[in-house]
């Protein structure tokens, strides 16, 4: 079954619709589902799926003739295999059937880092015949930093002609969550938590067995497939692995400013800025700032904080990495008992804020708030810290909010000392949220209930009202 991913069909489908010729570039990280959601779009329509594979470029270009011409195209009847790239992309003109044509490149970067001249062969057949067409090609790519220096950036011979560029994200948690649907709203938080929006790694969990036995057995199990998909993903990546272990480690163990990372790692910080950008740059992690930054202080190097934005490397670089050696030698039991098990409320309640940002930017989004809020993050100062801040464009409105994971109710003195950092400024309006995993003692609903703030429970996150 196919689970989510709506907006990316939308827009690939209103593009096929158009009358124009589509030239689109579609790309992200790997295993986020972009092979997976383009097969679902081809589904019904006359299609050419082709994925290149690591290869010489003759062997490349047979295979992507055989394919073509395994479409019964003219020039099957008298060729087995183009004689040149133009040719071969040019056959898209001659696919069978009156609909759009439609050609999908998967993995379209194997095929340019073994032939850097079909940027300029497929720019010019855009050019001259193919923009004018009815033809819609796609190149798919999980390389991005290659595909957005080689083939998007502005000196490039693609450059200008695409007429749509998407860039995949990992799912949403409300899109993630039905991978589990017979989990409790706990355990559904816990597997975004571990696993964030990956497809491929959702798939490996089966909510006919406990949460705990889903991560004994497909995370901490040699030999299953997410125990070494970290060391995969990072062999394919990047080549100093032991040094970028050695700084993800330290992020994920909660060093997210400049100098933790240099404290706990040693390395030079000439060179740890050079490596900390590098993984910036593959989206394995990502600079955060406070709300109260403006945009000179987000310039500064030693501003912001460092964090992974993928759950599952936070979690394997958390549990894995450091109790690899245990976990060869077959210790599952005893690393999840203690290890893993004492950790995991701590471990969820730090995405559990996360989570509580994208329930508000979906009631966001159907207008079910006190107003329109245009950027929602964190806030912090050198003495206090708020779980959420979202303003409007004007900055007249603000909502804030505090977030807790924990097993017992959310108490007033929390509520209390929410409200002590509220902004002060006159002429705002201010919203407060409080969000609570295990409901809400009766002072605080007492309290709340007066001063109009509103209390969400897990339920409500999980299932908000509509």
């Amino acid at each position: 079954m196919f689970i989510g991913r709506k907006d990316e069909l939308k827009f690939l489908e209103e593009r096929y619709q158009s009358k124009e010729g589509q030239l689109i570039v579609l790309y992200g990280r790997r295993r986020v589902g972009k092979t997976e959601t383009l097969r679902f779009f081809c589904k019904g329509k006359p299609h050419v799926f082709y994925s290149c594979t690591e290869c010489t470029d003759e062997q490349q270009l047979s295979a992507f003739s055989e394919r073509m011409l395994r479409t019964g195209m003219p020039a099957s009847q008298y060729l087995s295999t183009f004689s040149s790239w133009e040719q071969a992309i040019r056959s898209v003109l001659e696919l069978p059937g009156s609909q759009k044509k439609l050609l999908i490149i998967d993995e379209f970067p194997y095929m340019v880092k073994a032939n850097n001249q079909i940027p300029s062969i497929l720019q010019n057949l855009w050019d001259q015949i193919l923009k004018d067409s009815s033809v819609m090609i796609i190149l798919c790519g999980s390389a991005m930093s290659f595909i957005e220096k080689e083939i998007l950036a502005e000196k490039n011979p693609l450059y200008g002609r695409a007429t749509g560029i998407l860039k995949m994200q990992e799912m949403s948690f409300y899109d993630a969550i039905q991978f589990v649907p017979n989990y409790s709203p706990e355990d559904k938080i816990a597997v975004y938590a571990v696993l964030g929006g990956i497809p491929h790694y959702l798939k490996q969990f089966h909510d006919e067995i406990p949460l705990s036995e889903n991560i004994k057995q497909n995370i901490l199990t040699r030999g299953s497939i997410l125990y070494s998909e970290v060391e995969f993903l990072m062999r394919q990546e990047l080549r100093e692995t032991t040094t970028y272990n050695t700084i993800i480690t330290a992020v994920a163990l909660g060093n997210t400013k400049l100098n933790d990372i240099y404290t706990k790692t040693q390395i030079e910080k000439t060179k740890l800025s050079a490596y900390l950008k590098n993984l910036l740059d593959l989206g394995i992690l990502c600079r955060e700032f406070s709300m109260a930054d403006a945009t000179k202080e987000k310039a500064n190097v030693q501003r912001g904080i460092y964090r992974l934005t993928d759950n599952f490397f936070r979690f394997w670089y958390a549990f894995v990495f450091p109790n690899l050696s245990e976990l060869e030698s077959g210790d599952v039991d005893g690393i999840w008992d203690y290890v893993v098990h004492d950790k995991m409320d701590s471990f969820v309640s730090y995405i559990f804020e996360d989570i509580c940002k994208q329930y508000l930017r979906l009631k966001n989004q159907k207008n079910e708030l006190p107003f329109h809020f245009t950027k929602i993050g964190r806030w912090w100062n050198k003495t206090d810290e708020i779980d959420i801040f979202a303003k409007d464009a004007e900055g007249s409105h603000i909502l804030v909010g505090e977030c807790k994971y924990r097993n017992s109710p959310f108490p007033l003195a929390e509520l209390v000392k929410l409200q002590k950092k509220l902004p002060k400024e006159e002429g705002k309006t201010v919203d407060c949220w409080i969000f609570s995993k295990s409901g809400f003692t009766e002072d605080t609903i007492e309290a709340a209930e007066k001063q109009k703030i509103s209390m969400i429970s897990l339920e409500e996150i999980i299932e908000p009202r509509t």
